[in-house]
């Protein structure tokens, strides 16, 4: 919050008509009865205080003052919405609110200071650039393992390219084979959140997933998606389950594509750069005592609704309340690939260890894909599987394409170029930067490769380097 000094009180008077005085915003400040001010209205926030994702603690800092700056850092004025109408307890008398002197606090300075010397995104070469310019999503698990290994198991894996080939259209099925995986809160980036994710999608004509943690409502999401766009739900199953049905059942309505059921978070990882983030994140509300900081991050501050009891038999229970395709996110080894595709028949399956973020040494999604080409290449050619996480040039994408995924998504990427530039979307740069680059890449890569259709990056065009003995023997040995 800005650092505020309180310059001379507005003239005292009975409360007016239909407004909420100052005075009696100051009666409520307890965990008994705590009102707020958000854009000039009183929200009444105690019957919130047991279900707040974020805590008590927020909510008691700001208890009887005016928290919309932030509110609106990481909340979508939508929000407010779902609120009961009794929780609406009126405007604000201005003439009884003490006039505020703000003034910027040291990190609003910093931030205003790094962005005046951010270079334009045509400067931007690649994926790596625009990570080391936005370090707000920076989070990894405990040894920072799977992390790392995420990115470093592609390196394992050479090209082997044709020459003397005919160069033409490259008969690309769609825009580009990667998507937008779901990723929480991205107003942390930019004010305008997801929405500029999802216009910028709409324009490059790839998928997005929206989380389910978003920080723009799904009304917000929608009114910006183009007629032909389509959007992935991505779903995590409430403890409370009726909260869930509601939930599923809303959003073919809504105007989805699909839903991805994400279960490789059943409850947060040990986040550790996550939690030393500065910021006001405390919760589950339910589980900690009001104040206090421990476990305190952004997984943990919208976390805890998650039912951690997740189990094979709830595909059939989704299933029984929609028709959207339902794609299970965190498979992370072949024998829940196998089951998920050939007993419960899923429509898709994506490889993921949650970006390296939940399971210390969880194997990196590219292992996992290695493995099923090996054992269950049947599976690859038959279903869609994708892969999520260490991606970060174009030849990852042509990599995971030989090896038999449909399409590989992208999450931080996004985040990074949304948070750096999010504001210059429409110029078809900014948050639209990490496709161009994309696309360059993959482009290139086919051309160097001597292929012309994504149906041409097979097996054969990649061999196996173990990282000690360069001589490995073609992918098709067993590993």
């Amino acid at each position: 919050m800005n650092d505020t000094h309180v310059a001379e009180a507005g003239s005292s008077s009975e409360k007016s008509r239909g407004y909420v005085s100052y005075t009696e915003l100051q009666g409520h400040t307890t965990l008994s009865s705590l009102w707020v001010v958000i854009n000039g209205i009183v929200y009444d926030l105690t019957v919130f205080l047991s279900s707040h994702p974020g805590g008590t603690g927020p909510l008691l800092k700001y208890a009887g003052k005016d928290a919309t700056k932030e509110f609106l850092s990481i909340h979508s004025p939508g929000v407010l919405d779902t609120l009961p109408r009794s929780a609406r307890m009126g405007p604000i008398d201005p003439t009884t609110v003490p006039r505020i002197v703000s003034e910027p606090t040291a990190e609003e300075n910093r931030i205003a200071k790094a962005r005046l010397v951010l270079p334009h995104p045509r400067a931007v070469l690649n994926l790596s650039e625009i990570e080391a310019l936005q370090s707000e999503y920076i989070c990894a698990e405990t040894g920072k393992e799977p992390f790392a290994e995420n990115r470093k198991s592609f390196s394992r894996f050479w090209f082997r390219p044709l020459v003397f080939h005919d160069e033409h259209d490259m008969g690309m099925p769609s825009s580009l084979p990667i998507f937008i995986s779901p990723a929480a809160l991205a107003r942390l980036g930019h004010p305008n959140g997801e929405v500029n994710l999802v216009r910028a999608a709409g324009r490059a004509g790839i998928l997005q997933g929206i989380s389910i943690n978003a920080s723009c409502t799904i009304a917000e999401i929608i009114s910006v998606k183009q007629p032909q766009q389509h959007l992935i739900f991505q779903l995590y199953i409430n403890k409370d389950r009726a909260a869930s049905e509601k939930l599923i059942r809303g959003l073919e309505s809504d105007g989805f594509s699909a839903i991805m059921l994400t279960v490789d978070a059943a409850m947060p990882g040990k986040r550790e750069l996550d939690q030393r983030t500065k910021g006001d994140w405390e919760g589950p509300a339910a589980d900690r005592e009001a104040g206090t900081r421990e476990g305190t991050g952004v997984a943990q501050s919208i976390g805890g609704y998650q039912d951690p009891d997740v189990c094979w038999d709830d595909i059939l229970w989704i299933r029984s309340m929609t028709r959207l395709a339902l794609i299970i996110k965190g498979i992370q080894c072949v024998e829940d690939a196998e089951r998920a595709l050939d007993v419960y028949k899923v429509d898709g399956i994506v490889l993921s260890n949650h970006g390296g973020r939940e399971l210390d040494y969880a194997p990196a999604p590219m292992s996992v894909l290695y493995e099923m080409r090996q054992v269950r290449p049947d599976l690859l050619d038959k279903h869609h599987v994708f892969i999520d996480g260490g991606v970060t040039r174009g030849t990852d994408v042509l990599k995971a394409l030989c090896l038999g995924a449909r399409a590989v998504g992208l999450g931080r990427a996004f985040l990074y170029a949304n948070g750096v530039w999010g504001e210059m979307v429409v110029c078809e740069l900014g948050t639209n930067r990490g496709r161009i680059v994309m696309r360059e890449e993959i482009m290139l890569g086919m051309q160097l490769l001597g292929v012309t259709r994504l149906e041409q990056l097979t097996p054969e065009r990649l061999r196996y380097v173990n990282g000690v003995d360069e001589r490995g023997g073609l992918l098709r040995s067993r590993l």
